[in-house]
């Protein structure tokens, strides 16, 4: 392993404590109650909460392949949440839950579908020059 391939591997950031969905009333509450977006790869479950951040969940079933595999699948939408936080309606409990295609997808084609159920369930902030053009 090359040094910028090991620093790289290591220097993983991860996801705080407090933006994490932890208990199974929390995912229940998201899905029984919130509203769901769905694609091929992922459904995207949310529902507002009382707090002045957003927490997310991840749920892979294990029909998706043995734990190696949904770990990484998990470790993929998580990085990808953690490096979109800053764009996300803060307020909200989101749960992403991954399909079996998912266990077959890219890297590229997970960032794609999150990026999508996002704007599609308008959880984006939108920038200064968004906000502009629409008034």
């Amino acid at each position: 392993m090359s040094t910028t391939c090991y620093l790289l591997f290591f220097t993983r950031l991860p996801m705080k404590r407090k933006y994490r969905l932890r208990r199974n009333s929390d995912f229940q509450r998201v899905r029984q109650i919130g509203k769901s977006y769905a694609s091929p790869i992922l459904v995207l479950a949310f529902l507002r909460n009382e707090l002045d951040h957003s927490r997310f969940g991840f749920v892979v079933s294990k029909r998706l392949g043995k734990a190696v595999r949904r770990n990484k699948i998990k470790r993929q939408m998580r990085e990808i949440v953690r490096l979109e936080m800053s764009h996300i309606r803060p307020g909200f409990d989101l749960v992403f839950i991954a399909r079996v295609p998912s266990s077959k997808a890219s890297y590229q084609e997970i960032m794609q579908s999150i990026s999508k159920l996002l704007k599609t369930a308008d959880l984006l902030v939108q920038s200064s020059q968004n906000k502009e053009l629409t008034q």
